[in-house]
């Protein structure tokens, strides 16, 4: 079975390292990998996109293939036919896929019969490519810690988990500020407390969460597909807002991070975001440099 990459932990911290070597490498122009050479990836996208969906087409052709993109609408993935049938089939023809869907289950699904390494381009539980650009993004901007004070503020979402995830292969200071009623993934959680190099804290006090915080990290209150949700979780996050505030009890040098798309004036103001110390954007620029090591690395694997 080929190796795919439908969550953080399914690496180990050795290979997860090597990632990031190899991410530095790609992005320094020191290695042009070309493992997709005159091959195809399936880009299977249920949820509308911009970042995922661009880094990831000019990861693909930089690589040396081509994208194909696929809607939900089209294939209808786990309706029209099975899961199982569609990952059979798409073996035949590409020599990767890449998914950004709303359920776990199914990529995992996916993963489990094709016979091509599959990519989590995103779910509802996690997003693993975004955190291991985030975490890459931290060592180019803060080279010298060797355990990274990392404070989450808001929805215990996606990104909340896979931070978690990450927490369970590498040493982190992990805090993640939330109200009682929105906590990260139960699971997820306590596989991170299993890791002794790594200190994970819940709180409902966003101060205590960013206190002398090297990265403060924020998310939209309510993701895509939960904006039903929206006014209820604007009041129940409204004092984990990241503003200038809040921020006073971080690090002077702390890195203000967001996933995008952001709506400013809510989980984040706009003298933040565009403050000094935000990274957003080479957050984002990120995301194209560690898909092409996350890809390189699974198409090795024998």
């Amino acid at each position: 079975m080929p190796r795919s990459f439908t969550k953080i932990s399914d690496l180990s911290e050795e290979e997860i390292q090597f990632v990031f070597r190899s991410c530095s490498e790609i992005k320094s122009g020191k290695t042009e990998p070309r493992p997709l050479k005159e091959k195809s990836v399936a880009c299977i996208f249920t949820k509308q996109s911009l970042r995922t969906r661009v880094s990831f087409e000019v990861a693909i052709s930089e690589l040396g293939g081509s994208p194909i993109y696929i809607t939900g609408d089209e294939i209808k993935l786990g309706v029209r036919e099975s899961i199982a049938d569609a990952a059979r089939v798409l073996s035949r023809y590409v020599a990767l896929i890449m998914i950004r869907t709303f359920k776990q289950s199914d990529v995992e699904e996916l993963a489990e019969y094709a016979a091509v390494p599959v990519v989590n381009g995103l779910t509802d539980l996690v997003h693993p490519c975004q955190i291991l650009g985030d975490y890459f993004t931290a060592t180019e901007r803060l080279p010298n810690l060797k355990v990274y004070k990392v404070a989450y503020v808001g929805d215990g979402n996606n990104i909340a988990n896979s931070w978690l995830n990450l927490a369970s292969r590498l040493p982190l200071d992990l805090r993640i500020g939330t109200a009682a009623s929105t906590p990260p993934d139960e699971q997820i959680l306590n596989r991170a407390k299993e890791n002794p190099e790594s200190r994970i804290l819940i709180t409902d006090d966003p101060k205590e969460a960013v206190a002398q915080a090297d990265v403060v990290y924020t998310d939209v209150w309510a993701s895509m597909g939960q904006k039903d949700q929206a006014d209820k979780k604007s009041r129940l996050l409204e004092k984990f807002q990241v503003n200038a505030s809040l921020l006073a009890g971080a690090s002077p040098d702390c890195l203000v991070m967001h996933c995008l798309p952001a709506e400013r004036g809510k989980e984040i103001t706009d003298e933040v975001m565009d403050g000094p110390n935000s990274v957003v954007f080479d957050q984002a620029e990120n995301r194209l440099h560690i898909q092409k090591a996350i890809m390189a690395f699974l198409l090795r694997q024998p």
